[in-house]
């Protein structure tokens, strides 16, 4: 029996899982890690975890103390659970445009929620610039700083990054990811860069973007622009480089628009039983774009970011993706699914033990 001391050691050596649909139709194995098995439920419990260490490890977090972040919500959460468990006062600033759900996680979890208004990066009130100034306002605090701290980086550069090679058995062709903070894909991509695959190359690294972000361009280009009008994924896509990005080894980016987002997302849902959030739905459909250029017979790892139920108000919600021209890529369209059930009625009830099956009539 293996047993996790509490809920930081909990977090880690996440399964790969084989998306079997996708690939018997690629020829392709394409593998996501499953980040929405650790304990505070997403990827982000790795940099939450490391960046806390960080600030321990240095004196600047001192018992009883503060932790102040700027987050779309995961970081938040999984710094949340940490502080929880190691007794400090957690302060989130969040900007009011992600979804109810992590908003009320985070205030279950005992964190205190600033919301501010959704601004450029320039604008002085942008959520990451109020969280480093809160930071320096309140007695005994730290800005966690998640997008230029790179205890964020190297946490999957030592832990993610030598996972995904180990339970590959170094049989991987390609990974991809999209980015938010930098610090999974640069992490990562610096542990597989310094490896020879199983055929003696180096594994191909790709930057997954969603539309609206500006990184697609800077690394095609070397200039950083948007790419079409802003996306419904949070927490991915950004038009600056991040200290955790900065000087990564990656290949390529692939832009991938909301429509083949939120496609992935349901048939992950619904063909291979995996309900996750938007950038995971980017990052399969990445990973299925790449599988396909390079043809059968290749191994493709990915990252399965975190569960849906964050987004059950927006992703999961008929009326929003209606309003958002989404129902088609859903799945939800007129002549697409079942006709619906009439209610059955039960005409006889075995007993315990007794006859199976039992009559219904519609």
């Amino acid at each position: 029996m293996s047993i996790r001391n509490g809920f930081a050691d909990a977090i880690g050596n996440t399964p790969l899982i084989r998306l079997n649909k996708l690939s018997e139709e690629t020829g392709c194995e394409i593998l996501g890690k499953a980040e929405f098995m650790n304990p505070g439920g997403s990827v982000k419990d790795r940099a939450a975890r490391a960046i806390i260490d960080d600030a321990e490890r240095s004196g600047r977090l001192k018992p009883g103390g503060t932790v102040v972040e700027g987050t779309a919500g995961n970081t938040g959460i999984g710094i949340a659970h940490v502080c929880n468990t190691r007794g400090y006062r957690c302060v989130i600033v969040m900007p009011d445009n992600q979804s109810n759900e992590k908003y009320q996680m985070l205030e279950t979890l005992g964190a205190e929620v600033l919301r501010v208004k959704t601004v450029p990066y320039a604008d002085p009130n942008h959520y990451q610039k109020v969280a480093q100034r809160l930071a320096a306002e309140l007695p005994d605090a730290v800005w966690a700083n998640q997008f230029d701290n790179t205890a964020n980086r190297d946490a999957h550069e030592q832990t993610t990054g030598p996972e995904i090679w180990q339970q590959t058995g170094g049989r991987i062709d390609a990974f991809v990811a999209a980015t938010g903070t930098g610090g999974t894909l640069g992490g990562i991509s610096r542990h597989l860069k310094r490896q020879l695959n199983d055929r003696g190359r180096k594994v191909h690294v790709t930057l997954a973007d969603p539309q609206g972000s500006a990184l697609y361009h800077w690394l095609r280009h070397g200039e950083l622009k948007a790419t079409g009008p802003g996306s419904i994924t949070e927490g991915i896509g950004i038009a600056r480089v991040t200290a955790n990005l900065e000087g990564s080894p990656i290949d390529d980016a692939l832009h991938v628009t909301d429509i083949e987002c939120v496609r992935m997302v349901y048939r992950l849902l619904r063909e291979e039983g995996l309900f996750l959030g938007s950038t995971s739905g980017v990052n399969v459909a990445a990973a299925v774009q790449i599988a396909k250029r390079l043809g059968p017979g290749h191994t493709i790892v990915t990252i399965l970011c975190d569960g849906g139920a964050k987004y059950q108000s927006r992703l999961f919600n008929r009326k929003w993706l209606a309003e958002k021209d989404l129902l088609d890529a859903a799945g939800f369209g007129p002549s697409v699914g079942q006709p619906a059930l009439q209610a059955a009625t039960v005409t006889s009830i075995p007993r315990l033990g007794g006859d199976y099956p039992q009559r219904l009539r519609a």
